[in-house]
């Protein structure tokens, strides 16, 4: 686990290279309650909607940037998670998740990180971004 007093602005967090599959996206919408056919399961159905095959959901491309912060940090360092989607993020493509240290403060006790984090494609495709806040723990 990171410690607030080795962080330096600039840092990087990550990268996490991840893949949302057909299964794991169809798993994530059963899960969610949302496993009628839709843009994010049907091909048919995004083609219509004008996509160019089934995306991912928002809300589940919000988990996937999450898990970047809590996997490096752990499951209660992640405060807040403000993002902006700009493309439909497809199915079955890698995706790379990073973030850069933006600023570095106490707050209310706490030690706050803040974070441009992005995902993009394999050709750097920019689909979803935003920032992150995040507490670490004193070393001492």
């Amino acid at each position: 686990m990171p410690y607030f007093e080795e962080i330096e602005l600039g840092d990087e967090v990550g990268p996490l290279v991840i893949e949302a599959s057909d299964d794991g996206v169809l798993e994530f919408c059963r899960v969610w309650g949302n496993d009628a056919p839709s843009r994010f399961t049907d091909a048919a159905i995004a083609e219509k909607d004008r996509f160019a095959g089934p995306i991912v959901p928002g809300i589940m491309s919000m988990a996937l940037m999450a898990r970047l912060f809590t996997d490096w940090a752990g499951p209660e360092a992640l405060k807040d998670l403000d993002l902006v989607f700009r493309q439909p993020v497809p199915h079955n493509s890698p995706l790379n998740i990073s973030a850069t240290i933006t600023d570095t403060r106490q707050e209310d006790g706490e030690n706050i990180l803040e974070c441009d984090v992005l995902m993009t494609g394999p050709e750097g495709q920019r689909y979803v971004g935003g920032k992150a806040l995040v507490s670490l723990p004193s070393r001492t």
